[in-house]
């Protein structure tokens, strides 16, 4: 492949950014898009509806100046400390390969252009090969130039690694204490639970922690098959929906009050059960026009509390699963980190998962089942992995044309043309590629599904490591190794020969590489600021059932197990081919220039937060970016041995050796606080909540905290549980809620759903 070859290739993607670009500048501006382009906003709102104008059909960049002045305390609070890592890293990319692509271009590029004496073509026309290291001959004193560049580029990104390890555990730390409190801090959850034949769960566990947790056990929440209670939500939700159209009326705006069912709070309009129709509208002074709206919520309000009377008595089965809630932050912690018996089986606890994070569908499985499920999923994977090599053997069989005129020998005219040939050679294979690594992204978070995560956040935590280690072996190492199914497995065969092959290897790659980058990176960004999934779904609502109504945008969360791996793994390029390959670094350059304007677009407009790990992504970035230094390391370490340069080969083993004390430091320094909150901190938050007086207030809304049928349909309103809810309806009206809240929360009790106060 030649100059002309990626210049094709670039040229292509420039153009498709600059037309998607363009087209999202115009329809984010279209009133009908709203729920597509702000969707958080919309959730938040705050959006606001534009006028007929010139202006909405005019591209304008616009949005790139809002995006760029957007603050990190702004990102935080609209993506919470999750988004302000994942930028983060997209700046620690930036800092690192400003500082790798300006070396390498000024001592490295030169060295391998010159590298060998041989008469020099156009630049257009000269292969990819004369810019790597591979066209240095052996025995040459230049090598001392790519050692001195991996020394700088280690030393960099090991000092801004640091840095932003050590600022974003800060950002953790205050995000924890300044945050309002959290349930999740007293709760933890308790799985495999002895069955007795005399005692439900429910006693069990009341006389477990009564007796040996006595001074701080609080109460619990029992946990029940998903089945019932989510029929319970899905018909709650069609309830809510029907009170919600019918409460648009404009001859009737009743004021938004709470309802209560399991304890928790929802969105119905009004709660009219048990209750003399009449006097109510007396009361709340309803004339005889306003009559037929009224008793019509309130009829449906009463149908809904009467089917689930009827599913209340029919019982739901208990799991072996239960939330325990504690005095304090302090106890539930300790709690939880302790072995309760002596047999590990039995009585098996974890810190619980935020509310909304919670993932029901999985809290019930048998805990001795989980073993067995990791062992399933990481077969799976590993299957997976390896049937993905056909895909792409089949993309590395495009990059070369002989082996592409014998697949397809119809295509043997078409390949004379140089423009074709261009294209075929610098474009398609990659483009082939990123089209089968989207059936990934789902697969792994299926797995992660099935291996029994508790909480939604800790499911894409795991779908995206596993998206990660995929990615790496299919785009680096299988291309790498790239021939026949046979050659790549017979590559590691003996992994002392390891360094070597993969320095006659990856230079060889870097140009199929950097076309990856250009179609899987720059084309990414535009496909992921039109939003086109969204954006179809929007106008087959509004163009084929007629669907007019805009507030149910702001439904999306980041995507973090698709776009944090594609990051990583371009950064993985980007360290391991620096000196090989320096080519590819202006292209790599520009996607993170790119992707941090994108981004934090999409975060501020787009999506929405609806759980945050704290800040867990980033020991990710980390060790992903370890393990990138230290394999550019080793590649160096098979190159300098080949070209026989002694003086280089010795002076890279000290690097590799302070790089793995480097990150070894940084595990024991700062990665603990990652895995679990600290007693001092936890005491301290405790003692403020005593002293100022707020403690009831958190006891009172723990037993709602938990429960499986709180029916929220503003995912927005969930984080505010412990926050003082402002009673904007009418002291009437509150009085009515208040009784339809006791008539169902003795049924609760009464049933075993509720334990009583």
């Amino acid at each position: 492949m030649n100059i002309a070859a990626i210049l094709t290739s670039a040229g292509i993607n420039i153009a498709i950014c600059v037309v998607l670009f363009s087209l999202y500048s115009v329809l984010r501006k279209q009133p009908g898009n709203v729920n597509v382009y702000f969707g958080r906003r919309l959730a938040s709102q705050h959006s606001k509806r534009l006028d007929l104008c010139l202006e909405r059909f005019v591209p304008s960049p616009s949005w790139i100046w809002k995006a760029w002045e957007m603050s990190e305390d702004e990102i935080l609070a609209s993506g919470g400390l999750d988004a302000v890592v994942f930028v983060r890293i997209l700046v620690f990319s930036i800092r690192v390969f400003s500082i790798a692509a300006v070396i390498c271009t000024v001592l490295v590029l030169p060295v391998n252009y010159h590298g060998q004496e041989r008469m020099h073509t156009d630049i257009p026309l000269e292969s990819l090969d004369v810019f790597t290291i591979g066209n240095i001959k052996e025995g040459s004193k230049w090598l001392w130039a790519h050692c001195l560049a991996l020394y700088i580029i280690t030393l960099a990104a090991c000092t801004l690694l640091y840095f932003e390890y050590k600022s974003i555990t800060n950002l953790r730390l205050v995000h924890i204490i300044g945050s309002p409190p959290n349930p999740s801090h007293f709760a933890i959850l308790v799985r495999s639970i002895p069955w007795s034949s005399e005692k439900s769960y429910c006693d069990t566990v009341k006389k477990f922690f009564s007796y040996y947790h006595s001074s701080t056990y609080l109460s619990h929440q029992m946990i029940y098959k998903s089945g019932t209670v989510q029929k319970l939500k899905d018909d709650a939700e069609h309830v809510c929906k029907v009170i919600r159209d019918a409460s648009m009326e404009k001859t009737f705006k009743p004021s938004f009050t709470q309802c209560w069912c399991f304890g928790g709070t929802n969105s119905f309009k009004m709660i009219c059960n048990e209750m003399d129709i009449d006097s109510v509208h007396e009361r709340a002074g309803y004339t005889d026009k306003h009559l037929d709206a009224r008793k019509k919520r309130c009829l449906i309000g009463r149908s809904f509390i009467d089917g689930l009377k009827f599913r209340l008595n029919c019982g739901d089965k208990e799991c072996p699963a239960v939330f325990v809630f504690f005095k304090s932050r302090y106890a539930a912690l300790m709690t939880a980190k302790t072995l309760q018996t002596s047999n590990p089986m039995l009585w098996v606890t974890d810190l619980a998962p935020e509310p909304q994070d919670v993932y029901w569908s999985n809290i019930c499985i048998p805990y001795r089942q989980l073993w067995i499920r990791k062992i399933a999923t990481l077969v799976a994977s590993i299957v997976f992995m390896i049937v993905f090599l056909i895909p792409v053997t089949f993309v590395q069989s495009l990059t070369q044309l002989d082996n592409l005129q014998k697949l397809l020998p119809f295509m043997s005219g078409m390949l004379k043309n140089k423009f074709v040939i261009q294209v075929v050679s610098g474009y398609l294979p990659s483009v082939i590629l990123v089209l089968f690594l989207c059936a990934v992204p789902p697969v792994m978070m299926l797995f992660s599904a099935v291996e029994g995560s508790i909480s939604r956040s800790g499911r894409k935590k795991s779908a995206c490591c596993k998206v990660l280690y995929f990615t790496i072996w299919n785009v680096f190492f299988v291309n790498v190794f790239a021939g026949s199914i046979i050659s790549q497995l017979s590559v590691f065969s003996s992994v002392r020969d390891l360094p070597a092959q993969l320095a006659k290897a990856v230079p060889s790659q870097a140009t199929f590489f950097t076309t990856y980058v250009l179609s899987s990176g720059w084309a990414s960004l535009a496909i992921e600021v039109m939003q086109i999934c969204p954006l179809l779904y929007n106008m087959f609502q509004r163009v084929i059932l007629r669907v007019k109504d805009d507030s149910q945008g702001g439904s999306l969360s980041f995507p973090y197990h698709t776009e944090i791996p594609r990051i990583l793994l371009f950064g993985f390029l980007g360290f391991t081919c620096s000196i090989l390959a320096p080519l590819m670094l202006p292209f790599l350059l520009f996607y993170f220039f790119l992707a941090y304007l994108v981004y934090r677009n999409q975060i501020i407009n787009v999506y929405i937060t609806k759980y945050d790990t704290g800040g867990q992504y980033w020991p990710i970035a980390h060790n992903t970016t370890v393990f990138s230094l230290i394999l550019a390391q080793v590649i160096a370490l098979g190159v300098f041995g080949l070209k026989h340069s002694s003086v280089a080969f010795g002076f890279t083993i000290p690097l590799l050796i302070c790089t793995l004390l480097f990150h070894q430091y940084c595990r024991q320094r700062f990665l603990p606080i990652f895995r679990s909150n600290s007693a001092q901190i936890l005491i301290d938050m405790d003692l403020r909540d005593e002293h100022s007086g707020s403690m009831g207030e958190i006891y009172e809304h723990l037993s709602s905290a938990y429960s499986q049928s709180t029916l929220m349909l503003d995912a927005s309103n969930q984080t505010k549980c412990f926050s003082n809810h402002e009673d904007k309806s009418s002291d009437q009206s509150s009085e009515d809620m208040e009784k339809g809240k006791e008539i169902i929360q003795k049924k609760m009790i009464h049933h075993g759903m509720l334990t009583a106060p």
